[in-house]
């Protein structure tokens, strides 16, 4: 199934826009961890089952587990994924960016090692680093457009010769030119509301957004929906970390992030609500 078809369909049957970032830092997780050599493993695949049911997809972040050396324990939970919750995307969260023959290999990892149904790249290079992903025509590549940190603005906000911001170029050159699978997406932050709105104007009602910054780092939900979402109230992926996986360092984790991905689910579907209220 093409990534976007297995996106409608979670963003459908689950009635939710969120997505759930798996970022396991071992220094916040439970007592009950401790000197456990699997704790990434059963504490992510703790947190994917506490939180499936209000999610569309889950957003492994591949740094938290190489610097572990738990690679293994990566390929572990996004097969238990596949298959407790075959329906649920998985978007690997690496931002790579190099050149083609190295993006190759990148490809590889992603989609065959992690079996992953998305990744995130860096447009930086330009296409050639992008092509060897669209060569997997079924999968998403969903690239850095606006993104969440502040210091994002020290590139994404040049201008070029007639006025225009870098990161709405981006925006332009992935819908009208790279986008020919129909599986691109991009990443735009939920801190800077307005760049979105203007992203979600360049490339139309279709391209998902992948949006980070809600929850610990603070950027807010209705301003979010109203700037992304299409009119069908959907398009977008909006992901949520630590405020969920460490909602409690106590015996109570799971159900303390089972309830707090139910309460960021039922703000965002609010939100969608004020959204088909709005005039458009």
């Amino acid at each position: 199934m093409k990534f976007t078809d297995k996106l409608k369909d979670a963003w459908q049957k689950n009635n939710s826009l969120l997505m759930v970032g798996l970022d396991p830092d071992t220094s916040r997780f439970p007592e009950e961890f401790k000197n456990n050599p699997q704790a990434i493993y059963d504490f992510c695949v703790g947190i994917v089952d506490a939180t499936a049911p209000y999610a569309c997809g889950f957003k492994p972040q591949i740094a938290y587990f190489a610097s572990q050396g738990a690679e293994e324990q990566l390929m572990g939970i996004c097969e238990y994924i596949k298959t407790n919750y075959p329906h649920l995307p998985i978007v690997l969260d690496s931002k790579r960016g190099d050149i083609g023959t190295t993006a190759e290999h990148y490809a590889r990892e992603a989609f065959e090692r992690y079996q992953a149904d998305a990744i995130t790249v860096n447009p930086y290079m330009g296409s050639d680093s992008i092509d060897p992903y669209l060569a997997w025509e079924d999968k998403g590549v969903i690239i850095l457009c606006r993104t969440s940190n502040q210091g994002g603005s020290d590139l994404q906000f040049a201008t070029l010769a007639d006025g225009t911001p870098l990161y709405l170029y981006v925006a332009k050159l992935v819908a009208e030119k790279w986008n020919r699978t129909g599986q691109c997406g991009l990443v735009v932050g939920a801190t800077f509301p307005e760049e979105i709105a203007k992203v979600r104007q360049v490339v139309g009602s279709d391209m998902p957004l992948l949006i980070p910054g809600i929850g610990a780092q603070g950027g807010d939900v209705l301003n979010t929906v109203l700037a992304g979402c299409n009119a069908a109230g959907e398009g977008v992926l909006i992901n949520s970390s630590r405020a969920i996986l460490y909602a409690s360092a106590g015996s109570d984790w799971r159900e303390a992030a089972t309830k707090m991905a139910i309460n960021t689910r039922d703000e965002i579907n609010q939100a969608r609500h004020s959204l088909s209220l709005a005039p458009r």
